[in-house]
């Protein structure tokens, strides 16, 4: 009887925990071009909702050149991912910084920094990790960032990236652990175009544990 209740409340636990898990698949072709909806909500910078190789997209433009960000979908309560596909490009010497973020304007994010051939893991101003990444001009990468709590409030915080035309790595390229974090806030997409060149933002997933519904 008692591994009967056992598995009751285990069952229980785990549907509720799923309940609270909240999918976002964010594309803009059913947006009109111009200034972007509200699902679309700017922190910093000029964002836009424009067109790129026949697909509409999230754009940071580089009027001003600043850390421009936008956040998206529900403030998350614990666990959260973000994965985009992401266009930007290089003039001269000068290349942008982009990538996206979970847990607010606070929490961690993964950029792409082609100026280092590198992905960075960034909080605030300081940079916890990085792997190298050969980054190529005007072509189409993703980059995935997730956040994961485990026992303890302890949490892994993991980070990869790839040509959009080609497979998602297996295992993480970055990996780092960290304890104690709120694991609050909403993501974001985020982008520095120092080449003065805009950066194009598509195919974006969602994936959080949303705070519970007030009753």
């Amino acid at each position: 009887m008692k591994s009967l209740l056992l598995a009751a409340s285990l069952l229980t636990a785990c549907t509720l925990h799923a309940q609270q898990l909240q999918t976002f698949d964010i594309k803009a072709d059913d947006w009109a071009e111009g200034e972007p909806p509200k699902e679309v909500f700017v922190v910093d910078g000029t964002i836009k909702i424009g067109a790129r190789d026949g697909n509409k997209a999230i754009i940071i433009d580089p009027s001003p050149i600043t850390d421009a960000s936008a956040q998206l979908g529900v403030s998350a309560a614990g666990n959260a991912s973000i994965e985009a596909r992401i266009f930007a490009i290089k003039r001269g010497r000068s290349t942008p910084r982009f990538g996206v973020s979970v847990h607010g304007m606070s929490g961690h994010r993964l950029i792409v920094n082609p100026a280092k051939k590198s992905i960075d893991l960034v909080k605030g101003d300081q940079t916890l990790a990085s792997a190298p990444f050969p980054w190529t001009s005007e072509t189409w990468v993703k980059v995935k960032l997730e956040a994961k709590k485990a026992a303890d409030n302890a949490w892994t915080i993991t980070g990869k990236a790839w040509p959009a035309t080609g497979t998602e790595p297996a295992e993480p390229m970055i990996k780092h652990e960290e304890k104690n974090l709120k694991g609050q806030g909403k993501c974001a997409i985020w982008a520095t175009p120092f080449s003065g060149e805009p950066v194009f933002f598509d195919d974006i997933h969602l994936a959080l544990e949303a705070a519970p519904a007030a009753p």
